[in-house]
């Protein structure tokens, strides 16, 4: 039986062995030609050279082989197995050197968090994000509506932005069914809520994807309760729904006041807090201020641990501002109204753009309503907050995003700085 595994072995590695084989072979050729005579003259010094080389070269590349496939083979928690011994590097620098990184947390949802932890994850593995489950619109409302779980689509993004995986995987998840009555669904949230039933909890199936795909940190759902956004306007009108929210100016214009849930006394999802407890660093944004960030100061607990944490806070302001939302927003309004909502002061540091957007992309914004977020520094310091302006401006798909590695690379330097 035994001698039967190690057949198995040598079956499953026998063109690299054989080849390793072949250079002991010419090794042994080698030192056989250099010594088979007392006096050793040119010819027979170069034919034992080059068999030496042609030998010590075979037996690298079937030991560099055999370790390779040794690691494709028995890696766990690997999606994208490593090729050469570069990529082997690489992921022993991801699991080992980057644990040794600041514990930093992330608070809020939509583009602005999935687009900052894809640069966080390669100067930390200590990521937890922490994520609103206000969502009600498109794909998620429709899941959350029918199947009863929390909105998987700001989680699932997150996920693939922390995660290990290869190109498919990430264009499979984020694939969206073209026809039929899954027309507009994407297989990531489908996925998403195939795991929340086969698990006991909607966390749970969130940890459990998280670990199918290798994810580089932790992503919590900020609750699990089922809660729906209330946006007042400033004349007292109520607008239901997050999905509503953003768009209430094409129906009925005016300035949102606060935003709250339909019901109070919304419990955090305990780790959260510990999360935000044992941090370094926390970082609040980018994203939508009144429904990707706030939402997640309104669960009990989670604006008191911020305040109360020794981290340092750190609040990235948008580049652009929002129609529906922040239509004529400085950087200290974004500041003032998450304070407000949060009933304390929570930001220590706050991380502006100081790069120039292209005109014709700027002028298309400002077509929608929307148009750079003014900083008003001498408001923001009466308030004691830190100023850092730093250009991130990247266009994606003529979009303006934040460039995740500078945003991620600035953080790390504040934490380096702080600490």
């Amino acid at each position: 039986m035994r001698s039967l595994k190690w057949f198995q072995i040598f079956f499953k590695f026998k063109n690299w062995l054989l080849s390793g084989i072949f250079g002991l072979i010419l090794l042994i050729l080698s030192l056989f030609v250099l010594l088979k005579d007392i006096q050793v003259g040119p010819y027979q010094l170069g034919i034992s050279i080059i068999l030496g080389v042609f030998g010590i070269y075979f037996i690298i590349l079937c030991l560099r082989k055999i370790f390779i496939k040794f690691v494709n083979v028995y890696s766990s928690g690997i999606l994208k197995k490593p090729s050469n011994v570069t990529e082997i590097g690489d992921v022993i620098y991801k699991r080992k050197i980057l644990a040794s990184g600041p514990k930093v947390v992330t608070i809020g949802g939509g583009i602005g968090s999935s687009t900052m932890l894809r640069g966080l994850k390669e100067f930390t593995s200590n990521i937890t994000a922490v994520i609103t489950v206000a969502d009600d619109g498109g794909s998620s409302g429709y899941l959350r509506n029918d199947l009863g779980i929390l909105p998987p689509g700001d989680i699932r993004n997150c996920l693939i932005a922390l995660a290990e995986t290869e190109p498919l995987m990430e264009k499979l998840l984020n694939y969206r069914f073209q026809e039929g009555s899954l027309k507009g669904q994407s297989f990531g949230n489908l996925f998403l809520a195939a795991m929340n039933g086969i698990s006991n909890s909607f966390e749970s199936a969130v940890k459990h994807m998280g670990e199918v795909l290798a994810v580089t940190g932790r992503v919590y759902p900020v609750t699990e309760e089922n809660v729906y956004l209330l946006a007042e306007l400033e004349d007292g009108t109520l607008i239901r729904g997050e999905s509503n929210i953003g768009n209430h100016y094409l129906t009925h214009p005016g300035k949102i006041r606060r935003v709250m849930f339909d019901k109070e006394n919304v419990k955090p999802l305990p780790q959260v807090l510990e999360a935000i407890y044992d941090a370094d660093i926390i970082v609040l944004g980018p994203g939508s201020l009144y429904t990707s960030i706030i939402p997640n100061l309104l669960v009990d607990g989670v604006a008191n641990a911020i305040f109360e944490s020794r981290a340092m806070k750190v609040y990235v302001c948008n580049i652009m501002t929002q129609p529906g939302e922040t239509e004529n927003y400085t950087v200290s309004d974004h500041i003032r109204t998450i304070h407000n909502h949060a009933k304390r002061q929570i930001i220590d540091i706050c991380l502006v753009n100081s790069g120039e957007v292209d005109k014709s992309i700027l002028r298309r914004y400002e077509a929608d309503g929307a148009q750079k977020v003014k900083v008003d520094t001498p408001e923001i310091k009466k308030m004691g907050i830190r100023l850092i302006e730093e250009n991130f401006v990247k266009i994606s798909n003529g979009l303006v995003r934040h460039d995740s590695l500078k945003l991620a690379q600035s953080i790390i330097e504040i934490h380096n700085r702080c600490k």
